[in-house]
């Protein structure tokens, strides 16, 4: 459900993409992912997130202090939609740098050049330290130019006790919300032609919707105003398991059937090779 440096697996998955205008940084998309994640290498394991934006900075990484069931109350609130419903089908850093820093469990490495991580390596702590394939490297390379590539690097021991990742940034295309779902935990490079089994949450939100669009979310009455902001009213969403297999690729929506709330124009998109 997530592509990392070492074999492990990866249940339980839950990926947001909300679109909004906040009051500091203007129109931007904030990513929410977590998932139940088991080590299963010899050594330390990282997952790599690929984010369709030039720049994210470690202050981007919104921290969710006690508030860490915010991803799962929107699922809640989804699933209790759902159960009314029931009977109707869901469907960096500059670009020669990589940023380092700590964040809940995870040492995170962030960079627009993906094959530059290694010279930067020796910064992640001993019992965090991946070792990283460079064929995977030079996928994200290929595949990935113009994004930010974060490498969240854990071990046996944060992997069972992480919060979720909540991230925004100003994305090449807002109205475009994609998710990150590429599937590989071999340490490799993903195959695209593969089809993968999948046990995701997808989720969405825009603060354009229209009255009535989609479900309210029940946060934490003590909620931080800082976190708050960052966080949807209303939320979609669908999901995506029971055994199914989908092709191997992200998430991705319109802003436009987003608004429509019509979940059957979810796409699952593959890469393409840029030469």
């Amino acid at each position: 459900m997530c592509v990392s440096t070492g074999d492990a697996a990866f249940s339980g998955t839950i990926l947001y993409c909300g679109r909004l205008h906040h009051p500091a940084h203007g129109l931007i998309h904030v990513m929410g992912y977590q998932n139940t994640a088991v080590n299963l290498a010899d050594g330390p394991n990282a997952m790599l997130l690929h984010l369709p934006t030039w720049r994210v900075t470690p202050q981007q990484f919104v921290s969710t202090g006690r508030s860490d069931d915010i991803l799962r109350r929107m699922v809640d609130a989804v699933e209790a939609k759902d159960a009314e419903d029931e009977g109707i089908a869901w469907m960096g850093a500059g670009p020669e740098t990589v940023q380092v820093f700590e964040h809940d469990v995870y040492t995170v490495l962030l960079a627009s050049d993906p094959t530059l991580i290694p010279n930067v390596l020796h910064r992640v702590p001993t019992h965090r330290r991946p070792r990283l394939d460079p064929d995977l490297l030079r996928f994200y390379a290929e595949h990935f130019p113009d994004h930010t590539i974060a490498v969240c690097c854990f071990d046996n021991a944060d992997a069972q006790r992480a919060k979720p990742l909540l991230v925004w940034y100003s994305p090449h295309d807002p109205d475009r919300l994609t998710l990150p779902a590429l599937d590989s935990h071999t340490g490799g490079a993903p195959d695209l032609d593969a089809d993968v089994p999948v046990d995701h949450w997808v989720l969405f939100s825009t603060d354009q919707a229209p009255d009535g669009w989609g479900v309210p979310v029940d946060y934490p009455a003590r909620m931080r105003h800082s976190l708050r902001a960052f966080l949807p009213g209303r939320v979609v969403g669908r999901y995506y398991g029971d055994g199914r297999a989908l092709s191997n690729g992200d998430f991705g929506i319109s802003h436009r059937d987003l608004l429509g709330g019509d979940l059957d124009r979810v796409e699952r998109r593959r890469p393409s090779l840029v030469q």
